[in-house]
């Protein structure tokens, strides 16, 4: 259904390609060995299907999303399929990796990481001989993720596998260089992580602002340089680093936060064509909100609004404003005079919009005509990507809105206000039925697991936020034990870590993860579980096949 309720191979010159469904919107194309999949990425890449969106490679796998209103998925799917075995050239599963472009990037690093001595003591070496043998590798970037700008270094000079620190660090900081496995890499930012750690490099890995906003991307090559502590830095062999971007102009400030409630954010549409440097989608978790409430003041539906989560948030309009609040339902008030929601009102100067503790859903999303954009006060409301949305994963967009923060606001449009006479409405359900289409890796799970699955009442836990939502519920039974390699995820994909319960992901999760996903809740569904809140009950039913 969807997607393809199947996966089917198709084998060349000995070399196979598995095509999976990962939802109704996007297969997984597996292959035998990182070779492969770098060939199988650039081969699409070069006969690239009709409303086929970013490519994502991984260990093993080639994510590719498409637009089933465009497409269908049989289509994809031949395409996929018919790409691999017209090329008698690809590698095989044996084949060590090769670099892309012949410049490479030279990255100097200082040998200088507090794992340097363990990790060669484990690889039987000393410290300066793991330092000569990671300099002289010539490396690869095999593919992105777990964080935006992270890539994942292969080569085949380097023969060694390095176990994970037992207990993953809660801090790794900014231009740390580790190991894991097979793979090298370097931390664009501080986040927590698990690999060893042997140096440092001052290079810009992730700069958002810039042409080229990561300066790894798959296929591209590597060597690392070394050079003593202090003296870190970055030079492309091809050049200087490209140019940053134009910040997008400020907007006057015209709203300050008093309250932002228990968590609030600036949220658009998302940015999307970004997941193959690690950037997901982000954006409003309740699209169909946010696109009514900008709807109703006149907007387009992509502009950048306010997303609350739970309530509680308090902020006054610096000049005369129209607003429009909609989504999660709770008490809203301008100046202590009750409002209704899904409707547009004016927000004089000076007067305060409160949005009480919402009673049903998890999320409001307030629209102020002309939209939030570039603001000035203390917001940090920069464009990332093209979008305002704010990424709490990765830590891309504005950041979350405290006390004392102040908004910019956009030119009115030239539409009326209201725009709308009448828009839908009505509280968000405690109860939620929700469609699924099929995961990449059914098969990994006992045949008894999918009964649960469906059958079951889940509830939401209280480990939900815009990254994920954690079900309770019962275990859902594997049949495959061990480590999955890194692939791609896409929103509403329900990963299975290893104790049994199931996880969403949202708009802000990995755009790669190494947990089996059973099954994807299709798109249609995710506006309704981004405003389920702890202690919502969710029954999941099969989806209907995409016409």
């Amino acid at each position: 259904s969807g997607g393809g309720g199947w996966a089917t191979a198709v084998v060349s010159g000995g070399r196979r390609v598995r095509v999976r469904p990962m939802g109704e919107r996007a297969f997984l194309a597996e292959v035998d060995s990182l070779a492969e999949v770098l060939f199988l990425h650039a081969a699409l890449t070069a006969a690239r299907l009709e409303a086929v969106g970013d490519l994502v490679p991984a260990a093993r796998t080639v994510l590719i999303p498409f637009d089933p209103a465009r497409v269908p998925a049989a289509t994809v799917r031949a395409w996929v399929e018919s790409t691999w075995a017209e090329r008698s050239d690809a590698p095989t599963a044996g084949a060590p990796v090769s670099g892309g472009p012949a410049t490479p990037v030279i990255l100097d690093i200082a040998y200088d990481g507090p794992d340097l001595a363990e990790t060669a003591d484990l690889l039987g070496l000393g410290p300066g001989e793991l330092a000569e043998r990671h300099e002289r590798a010539e490396w690869t970037v095999a593919f992105t993720g777990f964080a935006p700008g992270f890539g994942y270094l292969t080569s085949p000079d380097w023969t060694f596998e390095v176990p994970r620190l037992e207990t993953p660090r809660t801090r790794v900081p900014e231009g740390a260089v580790g190991l894991a496995g097979g793979f090298s890499g370097a931390y664009p930012r501080e986040t927590p992580g698990g690999w060893r750690l042997i140096g440092t490099t001052a290079a810009p890995l992730f700069d958002p602002s810039a042409a080229r906003p990561a300066l790894l991307s798959p296929g591209d090559r590597v060597k690392f340089r070394g050079v003593s502590a202090g003296a870190r830095a970055v030079s492309v062999a091809a050049g200087e680093p490209p140019a940053s971007v134009p910040q997008s102009r400020s907007a006057p400030a015209a709203i300050e936060v008093r309250d932002p409630g228990l968590f609030a954010t600036v949220q658009d549409l998302g940015r999307s064509g970004h997941a193959s440097i690690g950037v997901a989608r982000s954006g409003a978790l309740d699209r169909q909100a946010l696109r009514i409430a900008n709807r109703l003041v006149g907007n387009p539906e992509r502009t950048a609004g306010v997303e609350v989560t739970m309530g509680g948030f308090r902020a006054v309009a610096e000049r005369d404003l129209w607003i429009a609040v909609t989504g999660g339902f709770g008490p809203i008030a301008i100046d202590g005079d009750p409002v209704d929601p899904c409707v547009a009102h004016a927000w004089p100067r000076g007067s305060e919009l409160a949005i009480g503790w919402l009673e049903h859903g998890a999320r409001a999303y307030v629209a102020v005509r002309g939209g939030v954009e570039a603001g000035g006060g203390d917001a940090n409301t920069s464009a990332v990507l093209g979008s305002l949305a704010t990424d709490s994963l990765a830590g891309l967009g504005p950041d979350p809105l405290r006390a004392g923060t102040r908004l910019g606001v956009g030119r009115s449009p030239q539409t009326p206000v209201p725009a709308l006479d009448v828009a839908p409405w009505g509280a968000p359900s405690d109860e939620l039925e929700l469609a699924l289409a099929p995961g990449p890796r059914a098969d990994w799970f006992e045949a008894s697991a999918l009964l649960p699955l469906f059958d079951a009442v889940w509830t939401v836990s209280d480990a939900a936020d815009r990254v994920g939502v954690r079900l309770d519920g019962p275990e859902l039974a594997r049949a495959t034990s061990g480590e999955l390699p890194s692939e791609g995820m896409v929103p509403g994909a329900i990963q299975v870590p290893p104790g049994g319960r199931p996880t969403v992901l949202l708009a802000d999760g990995p755009v790669t993860g190494g947990y089996p996903v059973i099954a994807v809740v299709t798109d249609d569904s995710l506006d309704a579980l981004g405003q389920a809140r702890p202690g919502t009950r969710i029954r999941f039913r099969h989806a209907r096949p995409h016409p």
